[in-house]
């Protein structure tokens, strides 16, 4: 019995040092960055380098954000060009002039968060009905759905330019997102989750008059809302990161996201790393806090995932 004890004491301890260690590992590009930004040139660019910065300062964020400056919000409406008189988007412009960089930050949060939220719902309605409904052609459907996640961006990258310039989307932020949209991981994610729910409650909920929508809003939802966190998660990191489909699709200052403009100060300033620490440790902000927000759901959503497999 003690024994027992022991052994599962010995490697409960190594089992935290070697997780100790390796969340040290994984946490000291972010800390390098963080305080990088606050170093000065010298300290940077030292021989010997400085784990923590001696002199504290902000010259970095001042030059970050004295540089170019734009409206801190420019909302273009998708497909308005097919309506106005000359042929031009529909752009509303609201809010102070400010730092290129906080609009940059502003554009990446905005296309962040829509894909996140309308790639949350239709992956869910879609793998809802592929994991409960029975229709013609949806072993197929799925099986296409499954062959296209291993299909490479790249690939699709012409033909995806071309759609987005045939319907006026091209520079703008919308060309970021739709594509996003029908990601086939969602969609296959998400009919994982769907096949936990017990179709015993799907009928109890029809012979109570229940229509499909109420029971996908009622029922399905709360049972799949660990999957939707863990999905959420997934999508906003996925878009935020996504620097190739930025490139392509945004060339103008007022549409950069905070990745553009950090390699455009990167290929500027080849040498200021304290300017492109402070931009990077600007464009961390975010994804944090979206961890820390879903990370409860996230955990469920794994641990699920793992059961099942």
């Amino acid at each position: 019995m003690n024994s027992g004890v022991k052994r599962t004491s010995a490697y409960q301890i190594v089992s935290l040092v070697i997780l100790v260690i390796l969340a040290i590992l994984f946490a000291f590009p972010l800390y390098w960055i963080v305080t990088g930004a606050f170093k000065t040139a010298a300290s940077i660019n030292a021989t010997t380098p400085d784990w923590f910065p001696k002199e504290w300062v902000l010259d970095n964020f001042n030059k970050l954000f004295s540089r170019q400056t734009a409206p801190l919000w420019e909302f273009g409406i998708p497909f308005s060009s097919k309506f106005s008189a000359d042929g031009k988007p529909i752009i509303f412009t609201a809010g102070p002039v400010v730092p290129a960089a906080i609009r940059w930050l502003v554009n990446t949060v905005f296309m962040a968060v829509m894909a996140m939220i309308l790639t949350c719902v239709t992956s869910a309605m879609a793998g809802y009905a592929l994991a409960k409904k029975r229709f013609k052609g949806q072993h197929l459907l799925f099986t296409l759905i499954v062959c296209a996640m291993a299909l490479p961006k790249q690939v699709i990258l012409i033909p995806l330019l071309r759609e987005m310039s045939a319907l006026s989307l091209y520079n703008t932020i919308w060309a970021v997102i739709f594509p996003t949209v029908g990601w086939p991981f969602g969609v296959f994610l998400m009919k994982q989750f769907s096949e936990s729910v017990p179709g015993e409650m799907l009928e109890a909920a029809r012979i109570d008059g229940a229509g499909e929508a109420k029971t996908f809003i009622e029922i399905v939802l709360p049972m799949i809302k660990p999957g939707i966190g863990a999905l959420a998660i997934f999508t906003f990191i996925n878009s935020w990161n996504d620097y190739f489909m930025q490139l392509i699709m945004l060339n103008s200052t007022n549409t950069q996201t905070i990745s553009l403009g950090i390699a455009k100060l990167q290929a500027e300033n080849s040498t200021d790393f304290g300017l492109i620490m402070a931009g990077a440790s600007l464009a961390a902000i975010p994804i944090i806090a979206i961890f820390i927000m879903f990370q409860k759901y996230f955990t469920q959503g794994i641990a699920m995932g793992a059961v099942k497999g």
